[in-house]
């Protein structure tokens, strides 16, 4: 390494190190600033493209809905729709918007931003990519007056008080040429909801300033910022120094160790979340062309079967999670009862059936003692992971040596979230963890099980496993026209046993949501629910809106920029990744000059 780079990289290494002067930073709103630790990167800041937890719930501080769900029970209430009705056929919905609800440039939040909205997810493909299955029934949507939304669908649907779409100001997305490439990160953003997006800096952190205008009443916190870090590790030691207030998604050890600590609350609710292995069953896309690289043995559900068979979903719970989470099962967390459905005979913990299914299916063992298929391909899988998350590389470890037990040779490929999310859409896996947050209304979650959810040739979908089964979706498209509750919970739980049938998604296991705040800053937050609830990531802000900061909150006590701090608390290989990043720079324009 040369000299002059050596002396640049000293100079970056000094920058990353100190804090950030006062007069170098924004300035800052009067009164308390809620800081949470995020442990997940930001896929998007754009809400039509954004799917992530991390993502979703910083819209929801931003962007209305027409409903919400309850703090206390999750039950539907109303949002910036404040009244609807439907026509006899259960075809037309007419929604009555609140009046005086203002976007934070002034401009009053309307009908006609609700219409721009669903139109743009009906008719541009990019607009469609995280949330077009709320839309995909929709026939039209108008906007007579700037007080009424008429949708008119094109058969029944049920879900039409669950619609959690972020609704976005016509006046500033109409300008939005193309969605795919827009970043929305000009800053302010603008919102109509508790909190307004106004800084955002990549991989660091994330501020949202409160909205005084917000039609239920002023945040009780100033800002909210939300800073990122490489490592869950470095989360909670920032808690306990008090340079962060709130952390969720801790793992079971670091939840325990806080037991006791001084001006610390722990918070443990049920979660919403299913933990997720996905096998995958031969990915394609709309046109049911092949993509990704999944191995063909896969294809057959015996071999997914009986990989099932060689899980043992409880070790994983015990040795894992520390018992903080229930044993997997059905496709819906056990949070939302009325859709809970166990198998009513789950394929146990058994290698030596595992192996017995094998051997029927004709992959024999070859002389090195890994299975192969029919036509001689060994079975050697790659399973992908989320290296930044320590219980995925405990489950893969588990994994890989029950699988060894069949004649399955497992690699392990810790990569970051946006990478894995990037390979699982592609299809580019042959086993990955994943998971995802259901609502109180199951249909987004169901529906990324569908065909229709698969990726088009020119990009879009939101699909889950990619499994593409016609029982499966008639069952879908059945519950999803179902008015009667207890018929529709029947259809659910079909939908569920198909699913669980095919074996294409293993639900592993429900994580609980484990949390942390500091009490000397926050004495208290509103759970959704009420009894054995969480405060992030729930269905709206309640969490936030309802932070009670105390005297020191408001009255500040650091002066330090932690966002800087807590990219360098990541780890080393952010300082690798700038040597790394400078010789690369070096290496291109020697070549450029050679060129």
């Amino acid at each position: 390494m040369g000299r002059r780079l050596v002396a640049l990289w000293a100079v970056l290494l000094v920058g990353l190190l100190a804090p950030v002067p006062a007069s170098a930073q924004d300035a800052k709103p009067q009164g308390a600033t809620l800081r949470i630790g995020l442990q997940q990167q930001i896929d998007s800041l754009n809400p039509f493209l954004g799917y992530t937890l991390a993502a979703t719930d910083i819209f929801r501080a931003i962007y209305p809905t027409l409903t919400t769900y309850s703090a206390d029970d999750f039950s539907v209430q109303p949002e910036l729709a404040e009244k609807w009705e439907t026509s006899p056929d259960k075809l037309t919905w007419t929604f009555h918007i609140r009046p005086g609800v203002k976007w934070s440039d002034g401009q009053p939040v309307t009908a006609r931003d609700a219409a721009y909205t669903y139109n743009r997810m009906m008719t541009d493909p990019a607009a469609s990519t995280a949330n077009g299955n709320f839309v995909e029934n929709f026939d039209t949507v108008t906007a007579p007056d700037d007080g009424t939304l008429v949708i008119r669908t094109k058969t029944p649907q049920a879900t039409m008080l669950a619609i959690d779409a972020p609704i976005v100001p016509e006046h500033v997305w109409s300008k939005v040429t193309n969605v795919e490439e827009f970043t929305n990160d000009q800053m302010p953003v603008v919102g109509s909801g508790p909190f307004v997006l106004t800084g955002y800096r990549t991989e660091q952190d994330v501020t949202l300033t409160a909205n005084p205008d917000f039609w239920r009443g002023a945040p009780k916190v100033a800002e909210l910022q939300f800073i990122q870090f490489k490592n869950s590790d470095a989360a909670v030691q920032a808690l306990r120094k008090g340079d962060v207030d709130l952390v969720q998604k801790l793992t079971p050890a670091q939840f325990d160790a806080l037991a006791g600590e001084s001006d610390i609350k722990q918070v443990k609710g049920q979660g919403r979340r299913f933990f997720e292995l996905i096998l995958n069953p031969g990915a394609s896309n709309s046109n049911n062309e092949p993509i990704g690289t999944g191995h063909p043995a896969l294809k057959d559900v015996r071999v997914r079967q009986a990989i099932d068979h060689a899980i043992d979903r409880q070790a994983l719970v015990d040795r894992v999670m520390g018992g903080y989470a229930d044993v997997g099962g059905g496709y819906l967390p056990p949070i939302f009862s009325d859709y809970r459905w166990n198998p009513p005979q789950p394929r146990g913990f058994d290698l030596a059936e595992a192996n017995r299914m094998l051997d029927e299916a004709g992959y024999q063992r070859g002389p090195d003692g890994v299975r192969r298929t029919p036509q001689g391909e060994p079975l050697d899988f790659d399973f992908v992971l989320h290296g930044s998350r320590s219980e995925d590389n405990q489950v893969g470890e588990f994994v890989k040596r029950w699988l060894d037990e069949l004649g399955i040779r497992v690699e392990l490929q810790p990569v970051s979230d946006n990478q894995l999310n990037d390979r699982t859409t592609a299809g580019d896996f042959d086993m990955v963890i994943s998971g995802w947050s259901a609502n109180p209304d199951p249909d987004y979650v169901l529906r990324l099980q569908t065909c229709g959810a698969r990726p088009s040739p020119d990009g879009g979908g939101n699909t889950d496993t990619f499994l593409c089964d016609k029982q499966y979706d008639e069952l879908y498209n059945r519950q999803l026209g179902e008015f009667d509750k207890a018929a529709r919970v029947d259809l659910v739980n079909q939908a569920q046993a198909r699913f669980y049938d095919q074996a294409a998604g293993l639900i592993l296991f429900y994580q609980n949501s484990l949390e942390a705040y500091r009490t000397d800053r926050y004495a208290g937050f509103t759970l959704q629910p009420k009894d054995n609830g969480v405060i992030v990531a729930q269905q709206g802000y309640w969490g936030y809106l309802g932070a009670e900061p105390t005297e020191e909150a408001i009255s500040g006590s650091s002066g330090t920029d932690y966002s800087t701090v807590a990219w360098v608390l990541g780890g080393a290989v952010v300082l690798v990744g700038v040597v790394v990043a400078l010789v690369i720079v070096r290496r291109r324009a020697t070549a450029d000059t050679r060129e």
